[in-house]
């Protein structure tokens, strides 16, 4: 059975979204992911998308994967070479447009796969817009957020060490997805951070003075010089297989609840 709307033909397309299937839009972004992970987090977005699309097909629940959208909502990596992102508005406008055409057809059951912090807050903006213009509500899964929380019930402390931008939960996750594509030779303890108004960068978009933090515009050269906050060596394909399979079966859970809710 096809699980990609990009594989349907016309006349399949016609045959399946007739039954009004929830359809899996995954969201993601294109920039530094530290120097073991490939920096399309988008993939592995897709890929545990089109799982739970598997298993919720599977256990009688119709549901489709929309292409991914590659690009995500610009925020800390525009100083780091090879990125690709779209600015918040215009990735806003993007959601809307995607939205407009799929409850055009009465595609209407939409599930947001979410793989980038920085395109949280304009899918809240653009979920809102759509619920007040159209009645319709369309949940976005935090995915990495969710992943981090599934680690720390998995692992305690252990969990803490490797977690961070570069490190875990994404490099165990594209370790265990696409192991050909990761570069485990090149993980390093990461490098401190910069300083910026003769303070230390302390998180994403702040400095530390005395005991509290302050945000300034800094972006990943300061935050992150080595690509990763945490180290990816700590990252590891078993890891990553657990925290696949459970956001695929939490993943699939959700998509029957929503289906249900919205019958």
């Amino acid at each position: 059975m096809k699980l990609r709307l990009a594989e349907l033909t016309a006349a399949d397309a016609r045959a399946a979204l007739a039954g009004r299937p929830v359809i899996l839009l995954p969201l993601g972004s294109h920039e530094d992911q530290g120097p073991v992970a490939p920096m399309g987090d988008y993939l592995s977005a897709e890929r545990i998308g089109e799982l739970i699309a598997a298993r919720a097909c599977a256990e009688g629940v119709p549901a489709l994967l929309a292409p991914a959208l590659a690009f995500g909502a610009a925020d800390y990596f525009g100083s780091v070479p090879g990125g690709l992102a779209l600015s918040p508005a215009t990735f806003r406008a993007v959601l809307a447009d995607l939205f407009a055409c799929l409850l055009r057809h009465g595609l209407d059951r939409l599930i947001l796969l979410n793989g980038h912090g920085g395109n949280a807050a304009p899918i809240h903006e653009a979920t809102l817009a759509l619920r007040r213009q159209h009645g319709v509500v369309a949940p976005s899964l935090q995915l990495w957020r969710i992943a981090a929380l599934l680690q720390a019930e998995r692992d305690g402390e252990a969990a803490s060490r490797s977690s961070g931008h570069g490190a875990d939960p994404l490099g165990s996750i594209a370790r265990h997805l696409f192991p050909d594509w990761v570069r485990p030779d090149l993980a390093a303890a990461p490098a401190p951070p910069g300083r910026m108004l003769g303070l230390p960068v302390c998180g994403f978009g702040t400095i530390r003075f005395e005991t509290i933090e302050i945000g300034v515009p800094v972006e990943l050269d300061l935050i992150a010089p080595s690509g990763a906050t945490a180290d990816p060596a700590l990252c590891s394909a078993a890891t990553g297989a657990a925290l696949v399979e459970r956001l695929v079966w939490l993943g699939a859970r959700f998509v029957r609840h929503f289906a249900e809710q919205t019958s």
